[in-house]
């Protein structure tokens, strides 16, 4: 009979930062017991995913070996973690157990995606432990960048495993829990066998700082700016929103949340109860009415996001509200990696209307990642044999890796798809899983590798030539017509260009032999080769070619 083993199989979030989902389990190789920690999304992009609305991770394995998978446990309510949660849940059908702030979160995701709600649980913090199958899951509270954010401590016949969840070190964050290092001492003690662990800032070598060093002086820039003042943040961050809503109240300012998302998270921080005193705020339709000087609006869209409230207000008015000249905006965030271009286009927009911008400034905002000594602290209270990284780039992992070395624990970087048995003394890569990424497309999801997207990038670059074409008794009856989308109207040979295609198509079509007429195959084969050749020589590109052949038939 085969040996029982213990193994971690990370879906997404390893070799990449977000789209997390890592899967534990437990029992006889290939028959393992199966837990999910998490199921998030990432954000697509026009260069490498356009038209693309989200991008998941490929469940296809869990889904192939669904019945061995007991639960879903979430640690906190960003999009990198609970966003797939409503599109996924319906292909893998068990319960979703995670706290209060979370669940709500969970749960409206669920309903926006047509599933049952009441699938989600919610769960309380340690020392409360919940079963499924082999496993005894704790939700350990840890400070990060959303209220009640957990790391998880699973205990298995195999041994025990700690999971940090995002985190970070803070023991003053103003909304949810601070870091609570006996907690975790207490809810780790004895021996742990792996502890996976954020890997974000491993590469910031100063110890991080707290949330709440920037009340001081955010509330300063507010009661020194001389007109209307215009914040923006990243909406979960509920701490740092109270403490600019705060500092607008200081200055005796009226504040105004702008932005579904922003309500949202307050919303739900008060129904929830991890948001008590939150400064009273103003509606839009109130705010148009409040001198500009004593106005302060907390906004959405710090990663540049097009449709969110501070690109509206970089191309004129939102909601009646305006930019003006010796107003001040703020970015109260850090640029996500990939997201310069849009944040650039907006800060130039304010720029233009005469707006002082106050961005990329350390005294408005701190990282909800533990930095480098963190995360050294971080294994020196846990203790565990093995530090795994995940929730990075490769660089990341890679880094974090050596680091954990360096002070004498074993390490693995295990990227998407590497499943690594943590059953013996050295941990193990057995298995590679196929771990793509899938794609919300509108209202359907399409693989990576269905070639969607791939077309769509290709007409993109390329332009797009329609031919048509009529055939009767295997013969063409008239000429061929053309029409062609994103490409120029005139080529080389300063003739139309669908002058020219059509020209070269309807000469190939006269000479054409009855063979070559009779077989749509080979017929549209010529045909495409002929649109391609003639783009390739009038404008220097090989267009992307749709052949249209319609038969009469008697």
């Amino acid at each position: 009979m085969s040996k029982n083993r213990l193994i971690y199989l990370p879906l997404g979030g390893a070799g990449e930062i977000g789209m997390n989902a890592y899967v534990y389990g437990y029992g006889a190789p290939g028959k393992e017991r199966l837990i999910l920690v998490d199921l998030g999304v990432t954000f697509p992009d026009m260069e490498t995913t356009p038209g693309v609305d989200l991008i998941m991770a490929d469940v296809s394995w869990l889904v192939e070996n669904r019945d061995r998978l007991e639960a879903i446990f979430i640690t906190h309510a960003h999009e990198d973690h609970v966003g797939a949660i409503g599109r996924l849940w319906s292909e893998l059908r068990v319960p979703v157990y995670a706290r209060a702030f979370t669940a709500h979160h969970a749960r409206r995701k669920m309903e926006e995606a047509g599933q049952d709600p009441d699938e989600v649980i919610t769960a309380g913090a340690y020392p409360e432990k919940i079963e499924v199958g082999p496993f005894k899951v704790a939700f350990v509270p840890i400070s990060h960048s959303i209220p009640e954010s957990a790391g998880l401590v699973i205990d298995t016949p195999a041994g025990r495993i700690a999971h940090s969840g995002d985190f970070k070190i803070d023991l003053d964050p103003g909304v949810g829990e601070a870091f609570d290092e006996a907690i975790w001492r207490e809810a780790t003690g004895g021996r742990v066998r792996a502890f996976m662990c954020d890997s974000t800032n491993v590469f910031s070598p100063k110890p991080g700082r707290s949330e709440a060093e920037l009340g001081p002086e955010i509330t300063k820039l507010v009661a020194d700016a001389p007109h209307m003042v215009v914040a923006t943040t990243f909406a979960s961050n509920v701490a740092r929103v109270k403490t600019l809503a705060e500092a607008g109240q200081a200055a005796g300012r009226s504040v105004c949340l702008l932005g579904r998302a922003m309500r949202r998270m307050i919303e739900a921080s008060v129904d929830t109860g991890v948001l008590t005193d939150f400064p009273k705020t103003v509606t839009p339709e109130d705010a148009r009415d409040i001198p500009r000087e004593s106005l302060m609006l907390i906004v959405t869209g710090s990663q540049g996001e097009r449709r969110a409230a501070t690109a509206q207000l970089s191309r004129g008015k939102y909601l009646g509200l305006e930019m003006k000249e010796g107003d001040t905006f703020l970015f109260s965030s850090k640029t996500i990696p990939g997201n310069e271009r849009g944040v650039i286009r907006i800060l130039n927009a304010f720029s233009e209307m005469g707006v002082d911008i106050v961005a990329d400034d350390d005294r408005y905002h701190v990282s909800g990642h533990a930095n480098r000594p963190d995360l050294e602290r971080m294994h020196r209270i846990v203790g565990a044999e093995t530090v795994v990284p995940m929730h990075g780039e490769h660089r990341h992992l890679r880094e974090h890796a050596k680091l954990a070395k360096a002070n004498g624990f074993q390490s693995i970087v295990a990227v998407n798809g590497a499943m690594v048995d943590l059953t013996g003394a050295t941990p193990h890569v057995v298995e590679h899983i196929e771990a793509d990424r899938v794609y919300l497309d509108g209202k359907v999801i399409i693989g990576a590798l269905d070639g969607i997207v791939r077309d769509r990038i290709r007409m993109a670059l390329n332009g797009h030539v329609i031919v048509n074409a009529i055939i009767e008794d295997d013969a063409a009856l008239g000429d061929p017509w053309v029409e062609v989308m994103g490409l120029p109207e005139v080529g080389e040979s300063r003739a139309p260009l669908v002058d020219v295609l059509e020209e070269d198509l309807g000469q190939f079509l006269g000479r054409a032999g009855r063979k070559t007429l009779a077989d749509d195959d080979k017929l549209e084969e010529e045909l495409r080769r002929i649109a391609r050749k003639v783009t390739q020589d009038e404008i220097g590109k090989k267009a992307e070619v749709t052949v249209v052949i319609s038969r009469l038939e008697e």
